[in-house]
C-alpha cells in the first residue's frame, strides 16, 4: 500500500493541474509515481529532468542500451516500480530482461548501472574502467548524472513504496 496516495487531480491546485496536461502532451501517460510527485511541483519539475537526460544519452548509446543500463541501476535498487517498467519495455522489444544477449559495449554498461544501483560508492575498478573503451569522459558523466537521476526516480518509488501501476504488472518477474 502506497504511503502516500497520488494526488486527487480533482482537488488540485491549478498549477498542478497543469503539470498534469502537460506531463500528458509529453509523457503520453500519467504514471502513479508522476501523480504522486505532483503533491510537490519542484519534485515532480526536479524528477521529469530525467527524460532530457534520457534524450542526451540516446545521442550516444542505442535505445536499447539505455533500457538495459536503466533496468540494470532499478534492479539493483529493488524498484518495482522502475524495474517493472523497463521489463516491460525490454519484453515488447523480444528480450528477456532476466538473461539478455549483451555486447561487449552494453555488458560494461549493465555492470556499471548494477553497480551504481547497489553501492554507487563502491564501484569497482574493474566494473568502470570496461567503460573507458567505449565512452568519453563527457560521456560517462552523462552516464553517472542520468544514473542518479534514475537512482532518485528508484528512492521515490521505493520510500513512498509507489504502488506499481497496474499496465506493468504483468511484467513482473516471477520469484
Amino acid at each position: 500500500m502506497a504511503r502516500v496516495e497520488p494526488l486527487d487531480l480533482d482537488s488540485a491546485t491549478p498549477e498542478a493541474r497543469e503539470a498534469f496536461d502537460r506531463g500528458i502532451q509529453q509523457y503520453g501517460r500519467m504514471t502513479n509515481m508522476k501523480v504522486t510527485l505532483l503533491r510537490s511541483l519542484p519534485a515532480y519539475e526536479a524528477l521529469m529532468t530525467w527524460y532530457p537526460l534520457r534524450d542526451h544519452l540516446l545521442g550516444f548509446i542505442s535505445p536499447r542500451a539505455f533500457d538495459l543500463f536503466a533496468h540494470a541501476i532499478s534492479h539493483a535498487t529493488k524498484c518495482p516500480v522502475c524495474t517493472n517498467y523497463f521489463r516491460r519495455v525490454l519484453i515488447e522489444a523480444g528480450e528477456n530482461p532476466s538473461a539478455p544477449t549483451l555486447d561487449d559495449r552494453e555488458q560494461a554498461l549493465v555492470n556499471f548501472g548494477r553497480s551504481i544501483g547497489f553501492d554507487p560508492r563502491h564501484v569497482a575498478d574493474e566494473v568502470y574502467e570496461p567503460l573507458t573503451r567505449y565512452f568519453t569522459q563527457d560521456q560517462i558523466v552523462a552516464l553517472v548524472g542520468f544514473a542518479g537521476m534514475m537512482v532518485a526516480t528508484n528512492i521515490v518509488n521505493n520510500a513512498l513504496r509507489v504502488e506499481v501501476d497496474e499496465y506493468l504488472q504483468p511484467y513482473a518477474e516471477v520469484r
